[in-house]
């Protein structure tokens, strides 16, 4: 009777045609992946349109053009997105509420140039309520998400940024946040040093203007170091990147979340026992390391400071030269900040479709223009990753071309960059309204007070409570009760 019992499921089973179940269901795929407000935010994907940004004729709602985004008419799915941000980011909104009155930044013309997403969306919101008058472009061709942009447009930010722009767009961006008539900025915020880079190259007159920079990230930092090396550096900077707030918090615990979001949704690889190999072991590379280890995979980290070999080798990960392993791991992720980290070398002795990828900022840390060579073709398999194949058909999948992987394939948590948006909108007042002198032409820390403050208005959301210190225990710790509790150099 079992038999019978079978034979009947099988017959069930051959009832339903499969051609036209088949054809319906592609369908349906097909619907629903031109539809952008159906996906999520940050997949809207720019390549279904041929027309260029720049050929467009847009204007807002009130008759304004002073911008240049993907598409105008997205701003309400937009606003939705940066409405969602506002929720997790409570300390920069508290932040707004507190200094909206007296509008430290009234008068302040801010250019600034980072990712364009929902998170900063709130940020640059936060800075025009507190007096500020804001251009804005992005610091990298594919993180920008289109309806954010189009939400900022519509509030009349005159915001110049699209996801997927060229190389040539890109700069044009830039150009037209920075030279525009009758208006001239007189603070910069940048991630990455490419604005700063491109006024000290095209528009050096500007400086005369400007109170100060702020930068964010480990590469523009290092620019503005070299610069005031070299005593080129012509207004005063503030290195954000290093304040404690952003090191500990974006670069460790925004990464340890982000790294796998970037993977599964480009590859949907599986990482229980997949051999990875980590290079840099810095915060970034902490929190990617942590994060691989807890699903099981076999990590190993390339270091040159032996310190944070160290580190990694108590933290229980092996340290390797990256030539002893590239032929046996599954996946690759570079998080230095340097440059030919992964080199055509190693390219050719990875194995059948190892996974490479960039956790730093900036694209230099693959060598991708080493595979744009004839013998090599490259199929784009999905949105952001690309196969690379070798003439024997060996595969290399490659993701956003090198680029920043967690801000070019998927999002990052809200909370974490409310954080670092807080420590540089203090960063922003403080450079502004700073009395003549306080700031010579060189590179500062933000002070241990300030970033002590950022992390206290972070505390009300996990309904933490903070001790208070006696005045016989601050007496015999040498501290005053309100802080700084850090030493600077921390």
């Amino acid at each position: 009777s079992q038999q019978i019992q079978f034979a009947d499921d099988m017959q069930e089973f051959t009832k339903f045609p499969t051609k036209t179940g088949r054809r319906s269901l592609s369908r349906s795929i097909s619907q629903s992946s031109t539809d952008s407000y159906s996906s999520a935010a940050s997949y809207t994907d720019s390549s279904d349109d041929e027309v260029s940004p720049r050929e467009k004729q847009q204007t807002n709602s009130k008759g304004s053009s002073n911008f240049c985004v993907k598409n105008i008419k997205q701003a309400e799915f937009g606003r939705r997105e940066i409405e969602i941000a506002e929720q997790d980011m409570s300390a920069l909104i508290s932040l707004r509420k507190r200094a909206q009155g007296e509008k430290p930044l009234a008068g302040a013309k801010i250019v600034g140039c980072t990712h364009i997403t929902a998170q900063t969306a709130v940020l640059i919101e936060t800075l025009c309520a507190l007096g500020a008058q804001c251009r804005w472009s992005a610091c990298n061709i594919y993180s920008t998400q289109n309806e954010v942009a189009a939400a900022l447009a519509e509030a009349g930010v005159a915001v110049f940024a699209w996801k997927g722009e060229s190389e040539d767009d890109f700069w044009w961006c830039i150009d037209r946040c920075v030279n525009i008539d009758g208006w001239q900025a007189n603070m910069i915020l940048d991630d990455g040093g490419d604005l700063t880079h491109w006024v000290y190259k095209k528009y050096p007159n500007v400086f005369k203007k400007i109170r100060g920079i702020v930068e964010e990230s480990v590469t523009g930092v290092h620019r503005l170091y070299q610069l005031s090396k070299a005593g080129k550096l012509c207004v005063p900077a503030m290195n954000v990147n290093d304040s404690v707030t952003k090191q500990k918090f974006d670069n460790l615990y925004c990464c340890r979340e982000s790294i796998l979001d970037g993977l599964k949704r480009t590859t949907d690889v599986m990482f229980g026992g997949k051999q990875v190999v980590v290079c840099g072991y810095g915060e970034v590379g902490k929190g990617c390391c942590a994060a691989l280890k807890a699903l099981g995979a076999i990590v190993y980290v390339t270091e040159i400071d032996p310190i944070c070999a160290l580190q990694a080798c108590m933290d229980g990960f092996r340290v390797v030269k990256l030539s002893e392993v590239i032929r046996q791991v599954d996946v690759v992720i570079t998080c230095t900040g340097n440059k030919n980290v992964v080199t055509r070398e190693h390219l050719d002795r990875m194995k059948n479709s190892c996974i490479v990828c960039n956790m730093g900022h900036s694209n230099t840390e693959i060598d991708v223009t080493s595979l744009r060579t004839p013998e090599l073709t490259w199929e784009r398999v999905r949105s952001q990753v690309d196969h690379v194949i070798w003439p024997d058909g060996k595969r290399v999948v490659l993701l956003a071309e090198g680029r920043l992987l967690n801000l070019s394939c998927s999002t990052v948590p809200t909370f974490v960059l409310s954080i670092t948006a807080t420590t540089q909108a203090l960063a922003l007042i403080e450079l502004y309204n700073a009395p003549e002198g306080r700031y010579k032409q060189d590179v500062y820390l933000l002070p241990k007070k300030m970033d002590e403050y950022v992390a206290s208005l972070h505390l009300p959301s996990f309904d933490a409570h903070l001790t208070e210190l006696t005045d016989d225990q601050a007496k015999y710790l040498g501290l005053n009760k309100n802080g700084p509790f850090k030493p600077n150099y921390y």
